[in-house]
């Protein structure tokens, strides 16, 4: 390492700022909101800065710079365009043993300022030593994006706790043990949701009832979406990060579950066509034993959990267990895959409705209301209708639906090798009896198809054939 990562306490320590300028101003505003007692010397010092440290007791001096400024000083920041006169601040501050930041100068640095990740009392400075400024500032606008604010919030009600929670668990084990529930479980949930008083009460409640010896876990739902890691909710990523035990199906992608913990058990629970490796029955027991034993457990589903997910049948069965859940929305396959296929599901001018079908049923028919799914200016999407799609395409046209109506199938959405093959009611499902698009796929019907050859957009079409006959993949 180039410089060791420390954290400064300048709260009411006398701190000296060379500068009046732009510069200035951003270093005054970090340096008075850590508490420093801030002293400014310049020839001109902008308004804006004379306004902050009327706010913050500081000091504004017009004038020259002079060594005796630098007395009974913690650290001395220039910020001036002056190289000269940076050099003569750092043989003196140096001299005298004070640490020095010179903006833009690493050179004559004894500290530099890293970008700041702000969520106090969580602080995260990231640096490049000087090198990359740029860089570290990416990064931290990274971390901006995936830390809420909330852990601010949060960090504080743990501060407030701590003391309680070392007189009432005797061991660091029971107190680690204790904590992470909380950091990592429904007070934490409540307070990131904005329900600070709610996550308090809550807290209280576990401080006082809590058997150190046995914990409850709880169960977080996670739409992980239709494959693309990238379409994943900030949420979704910090839940499936901090499970204990992941239960997913087969439509989650493997570039998805990478992204869990790394140390999580993970249980394939998938249901493929006639090949169930747990019955519905046995993923339902499992989330309810591994709650029961402690963990936090997501179950992860592709697409969104309450959209042909099943997700509501699985949290009946732990809301008889009183197990803590909760659900995070994923982007369910109809919106990722239309889109990715450059198929609008709705369009001014062709459909100002759509409808969500899945094309089998508990008892697998295809028992469907035919008569409502022919009306015109809608668009229809059927899930899980694959196997199906030559009596789903007849029934359509039986009841009225035009033979020429544009139709698509868009298989393995969003991924590296998606496809989508388009045609008619008409044909769709003889095409596809010879392209054999494989599973997970959706099936989309409506006039918007016909967009698709304008508007695809992901990856190169590779066969085309007539108006409404396409092939499209990716580019490798």
């Amino acid at each position: 390492m180039d410089y060791l990562p420390l954290f400064f306490d300048i709260k009411d320590k006398p701190v000296l700022l060379v500068g009046g300028g732009n510069i200035a101003l951003r270093k005054a505003r970090l340096l008075v909101r850590s508490g420093a007692t801030l002293t400014v010397i310049a020839h001109e010092i902008h308004t804006e800065l004379k306004q902050l440290l009327d706010q913050h007791n500081g000091q504004a001096l017009i004038g020259e710079y002079h060594p005796g400024l630098l007395d009974e000083k913690l650290l001395v920041v220039a910020a001036t365009d002056d190289d000269e006169l940076h050099k003569r601040i750092h043989f003196d501050a140096t001299e005298r043993h004070i640490a020095i930041n010179v903006v833009d100068s690493p050179a004559l640095c004894t500290f530099i300022f890293p970008a700041i990740v702000d969520r106090s009392p969580i602080v995260i400075g990231i640096s490049s030593g000087g090198k990359a400024p740029v860089l570290a500032r990416m990064l931290r606008a990274k971390l901006e994006s995936i830390i809420p604010n909330g852990y601010s919030t949060l960090g504080q009600l743990v501060g407030r706790f701590r003391n309680k929670v070392k007189a009432r668990f005797s061991t660091v084990d029971q107190r680690r043990m204790f904590w992470e529930h909380v950091i990592q479980g429904q007070v934490a949930e409540k307070v990131l949701s904005g329900r600070v008083e709610d996550a308090e009460q809550l807290l209280q409640e576990k401080l006082n009832h809590q058997d150190p010896e046995k914990q409850v876990g709880e169960v977080y739902l996670v739409g992980a979406g239709p494959g693309d890691p990238e379409l994943l909710t900030f949420k979704a990523l910090r839940l499936m990060q901090q499970a204990d035990v992941v239960l997913y199906d087969a439509l989650v992608s493997p570039q998805v579950l990478d992204l869990c913990r790394r140390d999580a058990d993970m249980v394939f629970v998938g249901k493929q066509r006639d090949n169930h490796s747990v019955p519905q029955e046995g993923i339902n027991e499992l989330l309810v034993q591994h709650a029961l034993q402690g963990k936090r457990v997501v179950r992860l589903k592709g697409g969104d959990p309450f959209i042909f997910g099943r997700g509501g049948e699985e949290l009946e069965k732990l809301k008889e267990h009183g197990i803590a859940f909760q659900v995070v929305p994923g982007i369910t396959a109809a919106s990722a895959c239309s889109t990715y296929a450059g198929i609008p599901l709705t369009h001014r001018h062709y459909a100002q409705s759509v409808k969500f079908v899945t094309g089998q049923l508990k008892n697998r028919t295809s028992d469907l209301n035919y008569a409502e799914l022919v009306h015109p200016n809608q668009t229809i999407v059927f899930y899980m209708g694959l196997h199906s799609l030559p009596c789903l395409s007849e029934q359509l046209i039986k009841h009225g639906k035009p033979a020429s109506t544009p139709a698509a199938i868009v298989s393995r959405g969003t991924r590296a090798d998606q496809q989508v093959l388009t045609g008619t009611l008409a044909n769709l499902a003889e095409r596809q009896a010879e392209a054999q698009l494989p599973a997970p796929a959706l099936i989309i019907v409506g006039e918007v198809v016909g967009l698709h050859q304008d508007l695809a957009w992901f990856g190169e079409q590779l066969l085309s054939e007539g108006n409404h006959s396409l092939i499209q993949q990716p580019e490798a």
